[in-house]
């Protein structure tokens, strides 16, 4: 018999990918609604922007936090009656945990664009993979200073690393992480679609080691 147990820890791990961590920081930090503010995104770029490194740091901690929090989850608790194996429940519920950030039950099914919390579920789950991406998204960003350029690269990236270890180095990369890893990257293209337009139109926010004001 199927353990519903699955499926319940899948519906905690949405839920829990759903705090957003940015909207409390904007509060939290004396700014209110963060979404009134800047780019009116939720994210750590916007929140540094308008409410200072420190209540940037808590939703980067936090938003990555949640990706972590979903994987150690369903770890902890797998059970051999669950319809997936180990390995491949950890992933559904990180990637649960990525919807829940972009379409969070806590703000009417909109949210943030599910970076950081990819980052988290990513680097739990394949560290070196994942810190060759965010290497890449370092150096974009230390050159050009585009997070959102930098975002979408490194989820491209992180696709092409498994796709070639897979099939050019023939490691043992299930097929559920190359599907995961490749959808990743077009919603996080999806997500960042005004990004896009503003980056050609030569118009995007660059990033800033200093917040950028009121």
């Amino acid at each position: 018999m199927v353990s519903m147990d699955f499926f319940i820890y899948l519906l905690i791990a949405f839920v829990v990918g759903g705090i957003p961590f940015g909207l409390l920081a904007g509060y939290a930090f004396g700014k209110g609604d963060i979404r009134t503010r800047g780019s009116g995104n939720i994210g750590a770029t916007n929140v540094w922007r308008v409410a200072g490194p420190a209540a940037a740091a808590v939703t980067f901690a936090g938003d990555i936090g949640k990706g972590v929090f979903a994987v150690l989850i369903c770890l902890a608790v797998y059970a051999p009656t669950w319809p997936v194996s180990e390995s491949s429940a950890a992933l559904i519920c990180g990637v649960a945990a990525i919807l829940g950030h972009t379409f969070s039950p806590f703000l009417n099914f909109r949210g943030g664009k599910g970076v950081n919390t990819a980052l988290g579920v990513f680097i739990t789950l394949l560290p070196i993979e994942t810190l060759i991406a965010f290497g890449m998204f370092a150096v974009l960003v230390a050159l050009f200073r585009y997070i959102s350029l930098g975002s979408m690269v490194a989820a491209i990236t992180l696709a092409v690393v498994l796709w070639i270890e897979r099939y050019a180095l023939q490691r043992p990369i299930e097929s559920l992480y190359l599907a995961a890893a490749t959808a990743l990257a077009v919603l996080i293209i999806v997500t960042h679609r005004e990004n896009i337009k503003r980056l050609i139109q030569g118009t995007e926010h660059r990033f800033e080691l200093r917040k950028v004001g009121e």
